[in-house]
């Protein structure tokens, strides 16, 4: 992939589901995004937000169609092959922060490293640095239940970072949150995209929030249409 080319390309990428009828909740998706970009993608409930996350995050797979991420069609692999992809190219922030609640801030963060067969010393250095990136360097032997909702979302910041991965997908990530900590958590994924210069896409209902993204892909029944 040239420096140029997008990380991520759609090409007519559908989904459809069939219950009884024909349902199209990703129609003819065609979309270029790239290296280092912060992209916010804002619609109605429905519109198909989740299901085009779900696709590029390679937790679903299309009806028919294109995606390509560091120009690799992700649509030929095996099951393997994307496994292998979404572990070492893609972090996740959620809506809820799906922290484990027996561990601390720190051990949460560094699991995905221990997992990915990083020595414990190694994934504690990484663990340690990140929540320092986002202000928590007085919470990390608390759990979540000793932590705030924005908080504990901050952790999740951390834990998605953790393994470097080149793409980060946020669904909703301030969804659970009050506005001034949205707006805090929202400025946080933002400085460190011009950090780390990863590539981020969020999806949120939040216009003024979307207003801070490089740019706004608006999704309408299942179509692109503006970005």
């Amino acid at each position: 992939m040239t420096e140029e080319s997008p990380i991520i390309e759609l090409k007519n990428l559908t989904k459809i589901y069939k219950n009884g009828m024909e349902f199209r909740a990703l129609d003819n998706a065609n979309l270029k995004i790239k290296k280092g970009e912060f992209v916010a993608i804002v619609g109605p409930s429905g519109s198909g937000k989740s299901t085009l996350m779900h696709l590029i995050g390679l937790l679903d797979t299309p009806s028919f169609g294109t995606l390509l991420i560091d120009g690799k069609d992700v649509t030929k692999m095996s099951d393997k092959e994307r496994s292998e992809m979404r572990n070492r190219m893609l972090g996740f922030v959620f809506q809820y922060h799906h922290l484990l609640p027996d561990f601390t801030a720190l051990e949460n963060v560094a699991m995905p490293l221990l997992i990915a067969g990083k020595s414990r010393k190694e994934a504690k250095e990484i663990a340690e640095k990140l929540l320092k990136e986002v202000g928590l360097e007085d919470r990390m032997n608390h759990k979540p239940s000793e932590l705030s909702g924005g908080q504990n979302q901050r952790v999740a910041v951390a834990r998605a970072l953790s393994c470097s991965p080149a793409i980060v997908l946020g669904d909703e990530p301030t969804g659970n949150l009050d506005t001034k900590t949205g707006n805090l958590i929202y400025d946080l994924l933002r400085r460190l995209n011009r950090q780390y210069n990863q590539t981020f896409i969020v999806v949120t209902h939040n216009e003024d929030l979307a207003s801070k993204a490089d740019r706004i892909i608006r999704l309408v029944d299942g179509k692109i249409t503006d970005q």
